[in-house]
C-alpha cells in the first residue's frame, strides 16, 4: 500500500505572524473561517477535546503546500507542488460539503482580527515555475550515477 502524502501545513501563532514581513503575509492563511463554518474537522477526536482544540487553531495563521493533486487519479504526485490557499469566506464551497456547525461560532479567531494582508490580501496567488540560469559551482565535484 503507497502512502499518499498530499501536503503539509505550517502552523503559526498571531504574533509570529505579525512578526512576518509584510511580503510573505499575503502567502498566509487565516483559519477563523475553516474553525467556525465547521469545514475543518478532526476526526476520531471526541467532540469536547476537538472543541478545545479547535478554539487554539481559530486564533493561528497557516501556510500550506499540495504536493499530490489525488482527485486527478494519479498513482504518483506528478507536476508541480502548490501552494495553496484556504477557504476564508462564504461561497467558495459548495453549501453541501461543509458548513452548518454553528455550534463552534462562539469561537474567536485573532485577538487583533484577520489582518489585511493575509489570506492573499483578499486576491488570488498563483505559483508559477521558471526557468534560471544556475552556474555549477567548480569546487563541488559532479556525480552521477
Amino acid at each position: 500500500m503507497l502512502a499518499r502524502l498530499v501536503g503539509v501545513e505550517y502552523i503559526i501563532s498571531e504574533n509570529l505572524f505579525l512578526a512576518l514581513a509584510d511580503v510573505e503575509k499575503p502567502l498566509w492563511h487565516t483559519h477563523e473561517y475553516e474553525v467556525k463554518s465547521g469545514v475543518l474537522l478532526m476526526p476520531g477526536v471526541s467532540g469536547p477535546i476537538q472543541k478545545q482544540d479547535l478554539e487554539k487553531v481559530c486564533k493561528t495563521y497557516g501556510k500550506t503546500f499540495h504536493f499530490w493533486q489525488i482527485d486527478r487519479g494519479d498513482n504518483l504526485p506528478l507536476g508541480l507542488p502548490q501552494m495553496m490557499m484556504s477557504l476564508t469566506r462564504d461561497g467558495q464551497l459548495y453549501d453541501e460539503l461543509g458548513y452548518g456547525r454553528t455550534e463552534l461560532n462562539y469561537m474567536n479567531g485573532s485577538d487583533n482580527g484577520i489582518h489585511p494582508l493575509a489570506n492573499g490580501g483578499g486576491k488570488g496567488l498563483k505559483t508559477s515555475l521558471r526557468e534560471d540560469d544556475c552556474m555549477p559551482i567548480d569546487s563541488v565535484p559532479r556525480v552521477f550515477v
